[in-house]
């Protein structure tokens, strides 16, 4: 009797622990969560090259670890439509994301916005090169211009919502995939005008920026919320929010806010952006 216990017991124990095994597995892969339950991901939308999105923000992130004890890694997202993929599918736990996209992210995942710049709104705009002819926006019917993505709120979605429903004008969209390089097509003269931001746009060399024209300027709206995933706990989420509004009460944090650029980090809910969603921008929007 005894002889046949001892294998009946070694296979029991090696089905334990196999499924341990899957267990840990399968909690390992689910989206946004790492090896250990104090460990965050990070996606920031990609208005800059990843390199510089990570000059920014690994700084900030390492700053974020000393006032809350929690560790988080930066996920980039190399081109807009990536990183809406993994919004919507929940891979972040925080994110820094535009207004429609947190819309977006709200209704399909529940993302909370935690905080955002109380310092100043967001502006779509439309540059030109400084020698250009192109004086107004009636001017650029017919005309190629740049954008970062179709889904970028304040440097594609507000422009062509304007451009098609408030001057009924034709153009031809060419996507490039990040701010920064909708500012050197137009300067190259590669597309005649070109879709971005006032914070992207003051954030250019002087050598970029010193040669492009500002020609038409969208409503402004609320800016870019930092969000958490609902998965978060709360009271990591409250760590993390407390500790964004610390950094902005001192020099060193001011400093580095301001390069996301957040120049007044104050609160923020789903009300500062409720509005977005009356301005029918689904009707351009490309899932």
């Amino acid at each position: 009797m005894q002889m046949l216990y001892y294998p009946f017991l070694c296979l029991l124990v090696s089905i334990v622990m196999i499924e341990m095994s899957v267990a840990s597995s399968k909690k390992q892969s689910e989206p946004g969560l790492t090896h250990h339950d104090n460990s965050y991901s990070v996606g920031v939308v990609p208005q800059f090259a990843q390199r510089k999105s990570f000059k920014i923000w690994q700084p900030i992130l390492l700053e974020l670890e000393k006032r809350t004890g929690l560790h988080f890694v930066l996920k980039g997202s190399s081109i807009i439509p990536a990183f809406e993929e993994q919004f919507m599918s929940g891979e972040f736990d925080f994110a820094y994301m535009n207004p429609y996209h947190f819309a977006l992210a709200s209704s399909r995942q529940g993302y909370i916005a935690l905080v955002r710049d109380g310092g100043r709104s967001l502006n779509g705009v439309l540059v030109v090169r400084r020698d250009s002819s192109i004086q107004s926006v009636e001017q650029l019917s017919g005309k190629t211009i740049a954008f970062p993505a179709p889904n970028a709120l304040g440097a594609s979605l507000l422009i062509r919502n304007e451009l098609e429903n408030n001057y009924n004008i034709s153009f031809i969209p060419k996507y490039v995939q990040t701010h920064s390089s909708v500012y050197l097509h137009v300067l190259k003269n590669i597309t005649d005008a070109g879709g971005g931001v006032v914070q992207t746009l003051n954030s250019q060399k002087p050598s970029i920026r010193n040669n492009l024209r500002t020609i038409f300027q969208t409503r402004p709206i609320s800016p870019h919320p930092i969000t958490v995933h609902p998965r978060v706990p709360v009271e990591h989420r409250e760590l993390v929010k407390k500790a964004f509004l610390d950094m902005a009460q001192s020099e060193s944090g001011k400093k580095l806010l301001a390069k996301i650029p957040i120049k007044k980090a104050i609160a923020t809910s789903i009300a500062d952006y409720r509005n977005i969603l009356s301005w029918k921008l689904e009707a351009l929007y490309v899932p």
